[in-house]
């Protein structure tokens, strides 16, 4: 070889790491920078080995010892050995800790089928580097088949496993490259923690997504009068810049900060989530804005009663049960969202919006962003049974159980069997002071994104609870301090201008919105008309595997009506949003037809299998989508005032 060969990496070549960067650069550039920024390292030395190629060692975090990453003989039929021993079964993701110089690497992508593909894990830029320079890995490197993971930023890991979260959730096993682990043993171990916890928050996700897709719709199309009649909240964007933002959620911990949140009612946006809401109220703090984005009606429940002076302002997610909106009599705006600019197009619908959040809670971290905030400060957000309480005392949901109490049974231990319910997903973690605290999946999966929220964020996130468990990204500080130290100063009153200004309920739209409705009904039709005319084909095309003349001229058949679905793309795209077990179910299918070892009639079968089961799926939800939107229809043309 010739090129830029140094006393660590004799064996470097100028025109390998060009082809490996330039792949590289294609699907990661942030860590392609790094890696061009980063210089040789004494700790990784190269060597040419017996039989062709090289080896690489480093020195050992442990013990401070060499460690050979692979032969010293024969590099890459060791690689090929150990790639052969890994059993793929039916996994999309292998998680490999350790890069060394790729060998073993190249080698399992080699076998990988479909869409399957590689995550690893590797601390050390400088190897990286030098495999780059030494071996030509642009097949591993093309198409995003390798993710590489090289620090436990968990912004960092959601950016990069996000395309990729279906298949983790199909399959996943993790891999041991034996070398690796003394090397560098700790961090591959909490790179697994990390990956194992992320994966944890994807399974959540599709399951509230698949579970909740239904309800969802029906909730977002029945808020559209109130969508297209109440403001967005463009207004609010960096409204608050720089002033101390205090996000104030319904933990246990909360109830030590309440006389302290009073008196910091006008130094510091108060952003309430709604489950907090009316006892803040009853306390005699009245926060600048309330979040709800929860699909149950029992969220009417958080605001009914609400004086009609309220000037609160409530901040919704269109997906949000309509009871909500339809009873608060205090402003209201509501978030852009893309069914909602399915249902009525994006002249109508188009308006600024914030981060899908998982909880109300997120949804007030991203409006804090969104204000301009900074400090922002977190209380009550405990994410454990601190006490082994659920929520603080006082909240809407103990008014809820107050029917149900008492002498055998009180708010006590309707707290525990709130907690114990949960059982089979309670675990221990680490609080704020270093001891143990339950929590469980839920809420240890709502941690994972604060956590990936917090290291995005560009200001301070202070943690204030006093209380729940520790969150990477924040500064624990305690709230007297944070009064102290940054709110020290009023709200300037023209950053509060915005609510004599703006007109809260404007009904100008609404005929327009009625109108689109009765439009997206027909196409909707429309669409089950062609799904049910390629069903039939399709049941057809089972009977005519054995006769491929026949087969390929009602194939012809279903391309056509292919294209009609292409051309009725909006119906289509509202119906999968009914239908999202469906859509898991047909990605799931393809995924595994590209793996199985399948041929000719059997591959045919397998196809008009999956098709068929999608079809029927669709026509299913074009029939729920009608539904959905004829009840929406039916409120606009009552017409939507907010109600006591």
């Amino acid at each position: 070889m010739t090129g830029t060969g140094t006393a660590h990496n004799p064996l470097a070549d100028d025109a390998t790491y060009v082809r490996n960067m330039a792949a590289l650069f294609r699907s990661d550039m942030d860590l392609a920078q790094r890696i061009d920024e980063c210089e040789p390292d004494a700790t990784v030395t190269i060597a040419p080995a017996r039989r062709g190629g090289a080896t690489a060692s480093v020195v050992s975090a442990r013990t401070g010892m060499p460690v050979y990453l692979h032969s010293r003989i024969d590099p890459e039929s060791e690689a090929e050995r150990f790639a052969e021993s890994i059993a793929l079964g039916e996994h999309f993701c292998f998680v490999m800790g350790g890069f060394g110089l790729g060998y073993h690497l190249r080698a399992l992508a080699r076998r990988l089928k479909g869409d399957s593909f590689i995550v690893v894990t590797e601390p050390n830029l400088a190897l990286i580097r030098a495999a780059l320079e030494t071996v030509d890995l642009t097949d591993l490197l093309t198409d995003n088949r390798c993710v590489i993971l090289t620090g436990s930023d968990k912004g960092e890991m959601h950016s990069r496993l996000g395309p990729h979260n279906t298949l983790m959730m199909m399959g996943a096993q993790f891999v041991t490259h034996p070398a690796s682990e003394q090397a560098a043993g700790a961090f591959h171990a909490h790179m697994r923690q990390l990956v194992t916890d992320y994966m944890t928050f994807c399974r959540m996700n599709i399951v509230t997504l698949v579970t909740n897709s239904r309800i969802t719709c029906r909730n977002i199309a029945n808020n559209l009068p109130r969508y297209l009649a109440t403001p967005p909240i463009d207004v609010l964007r960096d409204r608050f810049k720089s002033v101390p933002g205090i996000v104030i959620a319904a933990g246990p911990s909360l109830r030590h900060h309440i006389d302290r949140l009073a008196d910091l009612q006008g130094r510091a946006v108060l952003v309430s989530v709604q489950t907090t809401f009316k006892m803040l109220l009853e306390c005699g703090i009245e926060p600048h804005f309330v979040t709800s984005l929860d699909y149950h009606e029992m969220s009417r429940r958080f605001f009914e009663g609400i004086p009609g002076d309220c000037r609160t302002h409530l901040v919704a997610e269109p997906k949000a049960t309509w009871h909500v909106a339809d009873s608060y009599r205090g402003p209201v705006s509501m978030l852009d969202n893309p069914f909602a600019r399915l249902c009525v197009g994006d002249p109508l619908a188009a308006r600024s919006g914030l981060k899908a959040g998982a909880t109300v809670a997120h949804l007030a971290l991203y409006l804090a962003v969104y204000l301009g905030c900074d400090p922002i400060v977190l209380v009550g957000q405990d994410l454990a049974y601190t006490n082994h309480v659920y929520y603080m005392p006082g909240v809407a949901m103990h008014a809820l159980w107050q029917p149900q109490l008492n002498r055998f049974c009180t708010m006590e231990m309707m707290e525990w069997e709130r907690i114990v319910r949960s059982r089979p997903i309670l675990m221990k973690t680490e609080d704020i002071h270093g001891r143990e605290v339950y929590t469980d999946e839920q809420l240890f999966t709502y941690l994972q994104q604060f956590e990936g929220d917090f290291s995005a964020i560009g200001g301070r996130v202070i943690d204030a609870t006093e209380g729940g468990v520790r969150k990477a990204g924040t500064q624990v500080m305690p709230l007297a301090e944070v009064a102290e130290r940054f709110c020290t100063a009023p709200i300037p009153a023209d950053a509060l201008a915005y609510l004599d200004e703006t007109d809260w309920h404007d009904p100008s739209r609404l005929e327009a919105g009625r109108s689109e409705l009765i439009q997206r009904i027909e196409e909707i039709a429309a669409m089950r008309d062609t799904s049910r005319r390629m069903l039939t084909l399709l049941k057809k095309m089972t009977t005519l595997l054995d006769t491929p003349a026949e087969f390929n001229r009602h194939i012809a058949q279903v391309d056509a009506l292919r294209l009609q679905v292409e051309q009725q793309y909006r119906a289509y795209q509202m119906i999968s949003s009914v239908s999202q077990l469906a859509e898991f179910q047909r990605f799931s299918a393809d995924r595994r037809l590209g793996q199985a070892e399948k041929h000719g009639t059997e591959r045919a079968r397998g196809q008009l299998e999956r098709d068929m089961r999608f079809v029927e799926a669709v026509i299913e939800g074009a029939d729920a989508i009608e539904e959905i939107l004829k009840e929406a229809l039916a409120r606009f043309e009552r017409g939507q005032e907010p109600t006591a």
